[in-house]
């Protein structure tokens, strides 16, 4: 087995709080000149910064326009000449490993079937809908031209209950999981294997720098090498909702300041941060499966088509501010509406046309 250890990953929002905590130290300090400044950068470098955080933070404060600050360089994500997932359809193969309700199943099932439902089912979705979410992505095209697949579906499962591996994974335990996976599953390059973890599975970065993550690994079969992309996204609901959660859970102190949580749309904290993650990583595999698609930065941690707009859920959001949302008669937030009456907060995503990050009409 070839394994590649570059990869993307869903930071969490500790990471936007201290944006704002940082945002507001800078402006007290920027009379002092460049180098408090950045000793900022410096600071959140060393708590865990990515470079989506650095480029957010550098927006907070760009209008002010101090003299003394370097511009960032421009967000466009290059397209880097690689494959992008396209076709008339990405297969979703899913792992769920430990233990996961009836309910949790349901609800994510429910999501990644919201995608590309029945032209019956379609027609009595609300607006803004999961499908409307992923057209941006048609706009990602490869070099012959082809786009990514407007349509993703859940074509196998299976259960690892009993947590083979154990309960303190490592990155090459995820690994194992995909190939092992492929006992049931055909090895598709076309299709992303989703690897989710319960909410008492440790994994290796975790709660400390990633919420999820995607990559890619090379196995043999048939007498010839396939890639194949794949996801992991863990259910933070027991050990970090603050930071992969959020708006539905806060950071807690001394990552930020305390905020109020929004109340979760399928009423489980843990589970309705793992659809957000699980979006942001599903585009991400869907545009850049192979580290070579569309991204800017760093290829081993690169901004893409969610991550660069990390925190920005509903028009006007700005980091630590999730923007205007819509409300259910419970109070709950979210942005989409999907199938059997589904409601999901998901993040917006880049759209490579117009240059900005794109939320869901919520207004």
């Amino acid at each position: 087995m070839k394994t590649y250890r570059s990869r993307s990953f869903a930071f969490g929002p500790m990471y936007l709080t201290l944006l704002v905590s940082a945002f507001l130290a800078m402006q007290t300090v920027q009379a002092f000149g460049a180098h408090v400044i950045r000793s900022r950068w410096e600071f959140l470098e060393e708590l865990g910064g990515n470079q989506m955080t650095m480029h957010a933070v550098r927006r907070a404060v760009a209008g002010r326009k101090p003299q003394f600050l370097v511009q960032a360089p421009p967000l466009i994500l290059p397209y880097h000449n690689g494959q992008v997932l396209a076709g008339n359809q990405i297969s979703i193969y899913i792992t769920w490993y430990g233990r996961f309700s009836k309910a949790q199943k349901s609800t994510i099932m429910d999501f990644l079937a919201s995608f590309k439902p029945s032209k019956k089912i379609l027609k009595v979705i609300s607006s803004p809908s999961v499908s409307s979410w992923w057209k941006p992505t048609a706009a990602y095209k490869d070099v012959e031209g082809k786009a990514v697949s407007p349509s993703l579906k859940v074509s196998g499962q299976v259960v690892n209950r009993r947590t083979s591996l154990g309960k303190n994974l490592k990155t090459a335990d995820v690994e194992t999981l995909v190939v092992t996976s492929l006992e049931t599953f055909p090895a598709d390059a076309n299709a992303i294997y989703l690897i989710l973890t319960a909410d008492d599975v440790e994994v290796e970065s975790f709660c400390d720098s990633s919420c999820g993550s995607h990559s890619s690994l090379g196995v043999w079969t048939s007498g010839q090498e396939v890639i194949l992309p794949y996801a992991w996204v863990g259910n933070s609901g027991l050990q970090c909702p603050g930071q992969c959660a959020w708006p539905f859970a806060s950071p807690k102190p001394p990552a930020g300041p305390v905020q109020i949580p929004l109340l979760p749309p399928n009423g489980d904290v843990g589970l309705d941060g793992m659809i957000i993650n699980i979006a942001a990583m599903l585009a991400g595999a869907a545009t850049n499966p192979f580290d070579n698609a569309y991204y800017q930065g760093d290829a081993s941690l690169p901004l893409e088509a969610a991550t660069a707009c990390e925190g920005l859920f509903g028009p006007g959001s700005y980091p630590g501010y999730p923007g205007r949302l819509l409300f259910d008669n419970a109070g709950s937030s979210f942005n989409a509406y999907g199938i059997h009456g589904r409601k999901f907060l998901l993040p917006a995503l880049w759209n490579p046309i117009t240059f900005n990050c794109q939320t869901l009409p919520t207004d």
